[in-house]
């Protein structure tokens, strides 16, 4: 089932009314009313709702706006809207929620770095995602995989500026964090270079992700773990995989929970690193829970719902994202350069 699109300009409150609108029969029809949603909008999390609204409001205008003409595009209240934004920070060491979410990515240095990575979601969701062409006021254009009602930043992205990025989720335990990590993620689209980008995580107390960020510029790979007011930064020069739990973060490696799913898919992409990786992502053939999931039984409610493959040549990015890697592509651009 081929991905939507849409395209999109002006400022972040016109942005946001955008992916609002994008998302809302979906929004209604798939999400609003399951546990996770049930969840994060319990008065019980109020608190560490406020903490962060508190950080974004103050320190991220632009994201904010944003949030706020999702918001209004979905046609729900905004309290609702932000509190999935931080869905992550909150769920993530609260079982049976903490199962759920994961995605496979690999990252191969070289001339030229490639990138890639399944974007992994819930498996009601298929069909509902799309690809998003944005351009904001101020900030490089981007192309992002959404998720209805969620602002960017937490799945892959390419910019205008030539950073390249994939997310995977890290399920780091005792964290109070002040500022969702869904909105540090949408915060490194607007970067100009992976400085800036590294900056803005900096001690950065959210909920635990793991970055792989792309420079078109300079053709270097970093893998980033971010989360609970620490960050490892390891640049990348031999090929690396990344399947949603720590592998070098300073806290993560001692206190995060790992699902069967995640050990299964990291030891098996491991294996494969020598292969190229549009093949490690579509692997389903190894010992345990594959890499590419298709099974609606999955444990942690995952399936793999776009593959995305960049090269990173020449200053810009070179992107294809393919429903099924064994067959064409079904969106290819480039972007940046």
């Amino acid at each position: 089932m081929t991905l939507g699109q849409l395209k999109a300009q002006g400022t972040p409150r016109e942005i946001g009314r955008a992916l609002g609108m994008a998302g809302r029969a979906a929004v209604l029809t798939h999400l609003r009313g399951n546990p996770f949603w049930r969840e994060v909008v319990d008065p019980v999390h109020a608190g560490r709702r406020a903490r962060m609204a508190e950080t974004v409001r103050n320190c991220f205008p632009a994201i904010w706006a944003e949030i706020e003409g999702l918001a209004e595009g979905l046609d729900l209240s905004f309290a609702e809207v932000f509190s999935w934004q931080c869905r992550g920070d909150i769920l993530a060491a609260l079982p049976p929620f903490a199962e759920a979410e994961g995605c496979t990515s690999v990252l191969r240095p070289g001339t030229p770095a490639v990138m890639a990575h399944n974007e992994d979601g819930y498996p009601s969701l298929r069909g509902q995602c799309f690809l998003a062409d944005l351009a904001p006021e101020g900030a490089p254009q981007f192309v992002s995989f959404c998720y209805p009602g969620s602002i960017p930043g937490h799945t892959f992205a390419m910019t205008d500026a030539g950073l390249g990025m994939t997310v995977n989720n890290i399920r780091l335990q005792g964290v109070e964090p002040t500022v969702p990590r869904m909105v540090l993620g949408r915060a490194i689209l607007a970067c100009r270079s992976a400085a800036e980008a590294l900056a803005v995580l900096e001690g950065a107390n959210s909920g635990g992700f793991h970055i792989g960020l792309g420079e078109a510029a300079s053709g270097r790979l970093w893998s980033v773990e971010y989360g609970g007011g620490a960050m490892s930064a390891q640049e990348v020069t031999a090929p690396v995989a990344h399947a949603n739990h720590a592998l070098h973060h300073p806290g993560g490696l001692a206190s995060q929970y790992i699902t069967r799913s995640s050990a299964d898919r990291q030891a098996r992409a491991e294996a494969l690193l020598a292969g190229d990786p549009l093949a490690v992502l579509a692997d389903a053939a190894g010992p345990g829970l594959p890499i590419r999931r298709s099974d609606p039984r999955d444990p942690d409610e995952e399936n793999t719902l776009a593959t995305v493959v960049m090269r990173l040549d020449g200053g810009g990015i070179g992107w294809r994202v393919y429903d099924d890697p064994a067959q064409p592509p079904t969106h290819a651009g480039w972007i940046g350069g």
